[in-house]
């Protein structure tokens, strides 16, 4: 198995434009590493407005200036804008510099511009360039060629699912695509890669697991606007797997509700290992596929190490990448997953809220009454908490995670909920 940064660097120098040949390259390497599923949709299926561009190759790319080449457009998968149309002529330096794109924060880096590849109806010629070369073009006419290579295009997505006790799956998604870079794509992948081959060499699993590798935002539109509604909704929640390569703290971005399973289990873990990390709200730092998934009903928080100065651009390579950050991603993820996993799990089986004082139940933790000098004690008052966060439950959830969240022992939280599961209110898995 390569390690992780082998595998960076393999998928680093492609050119993963949504649809090409460097993409489909790089789906059966991936194939090559767990057994995924692939689904591939057609350049005919349309859905919800979005448009499967077409397969596209760049041949040959350059500017010329007296019959000298100043620019190399094959010497950067960046360097051509994504989904350039093709072109040859003559123009004039001020014709050639509505089809330059630089990058506005640093005048010596090419920029990533990525626009086409979601309006394929609406494409332009270009070339991505440092902002120095841009102003170093003298006066005069320049020679400018790019050559392209296209045909219908076919999106693809794979997934991997480790199934467990429960149907309920708990998604890891990265994305595949995004070309010439390290950090923005592969690094998720990685990170994805080693976090799956770790647990799916455990005996047991109580929750499934499911890695997605799509196309950034197109792939998981298309990947859950087709998935049978029987599938989909197994999907109980996830986590995006984005930019963990970087030498910068990791960054936890919470679901829109926060409230799943695995991002307060992340959230400990990473509170617990002590290293360098942030935590905020939805779309607090960055929003990519995470409200794809949202709009399905499906919460997704982010663990990405963004932001860091290189992104989107061609300084977003192997040298920015560090083992030791790729590690510690790893080593979170698994410790949030070993939450989830190291006791029962409780499933919720009513509505509303529950007469939990009625004698055929007693299971009412009495709050106390303080003008009657009924004071209750700190283990009383974490149990009431126990007891009005159940009916709130809205997925199973681990007692472990409970647990954590009421600030109490598992034995406790455990021998109560079994009280409940005993009247048929809850079931423990």
């Amino acid at each position: 198995m390569p390690t992780m940064m082998d595998m960076i660097a393999k998928l680093t120098p492609l050119n993963r434009v949504v649809c090409s040949s460097d993409y489909e390259y790089t789906v059966e390497y991936m194939k090559s590493m767990l057994p995924f599923r692939e689904t591939a949709y057609g350049s005919e299926a349309h859905y919800n407005g979005w448009v499967i561009p077409p397969k596209w190759d760049l041949r040959s790319a350059g500017i010329f200036h007296e019959g000298r080449r100043i620019y190399d457009g094959c010497h950067h998968p960046l360097a051509v804008m994504a989904l350039s149309i093709p072109f040859r002529g003559r123009v004039s330096r001020e014709e050639l510099r509505r089809h330059l794109h630089y990058d506005h924060r640093d005048p010596d880096i090419i920029p990533f511009h990525f626009r086409q590849m979601f309006r394929s109806w609406q494409r332009d010629w270009g070339f991505c360039v440092p902002r120095t070369f841009y102003d170093s073009l003298e006066e005069g006419d320049y020679e400018v060629v790019i050559e392209t290579e296209e045909a219908p295009g076919t999106l693809r997505v794979l997934d991997y699912t480790l199934e467990g006790q429960m149907p309920e799956t708990i998604v890891f998604g990265a994305n595949l695509d995004h070309p010439g870079v390290a950090n923005d794509g592969p690094s998720g992948v990685a990170v994805g890669v080693a976090l799956f081959e770790a647990l799916r060499r455990r005996s047991r699993l109580r929750f499934s697991y499911r890695l997605v590798l799509a196309p950034g935002i197109i792939g998981n539109e298309y990947y859950l606007g087709h998935l049978p509604q029987d599938d989909r909704t197994r999907l109980l929640e996830g986590i995006m797997l984005e930019m963990l390569g970087s030498p910068t703290e990791l960054a936890l971005q919470f679901s829109r509700d926060r409230r799943s399973n695995i991002e307060l289990a992340l959230a400990h873990a990473l509170e617990q290992g002590g290293c360098r990390h942030r935590t905020g709200e939805f779309a607090n730092a960055l929003i990519n596929d995470e409200y794809i998934w949202e709009a399905y009903g499906i919460p997704m928080a982010s663990l990405s190490r963004f932001p860091y100065p290189e992104y989107h651009s061609d300084r977003d390579n192997l040298a920015l990448m560090r083992p030791d950050c790729l590690d510690e991603a790893v080593e979170v993820l698994l410790q949030a997953v070993e939450l989830l996993e190291s006791s029962a799990i409780v499933s919720k089986r009513f509505i509303g809220n529950i007469c939990l004082s009625h004698p055929d139940l007693d299971l009412y933790i009495d709050p106390g009454q303080v003008a009657f000098g009924d004071i209750p004690d700190e283990q009383r008052r974490r149990m009431r908490q126990l007891m009005e966060l159940v009916p709130t439950l809205s997925r199973p959830t681990s007692i472990a995670l409970l647990a954590n969240r009421v600030g109490l022992p598992v034995a406790p939280v455990e021998a109560y909920l079994q009280q409940w599961a005993h009247h048929g209110l809850v079931e423990l898995s």
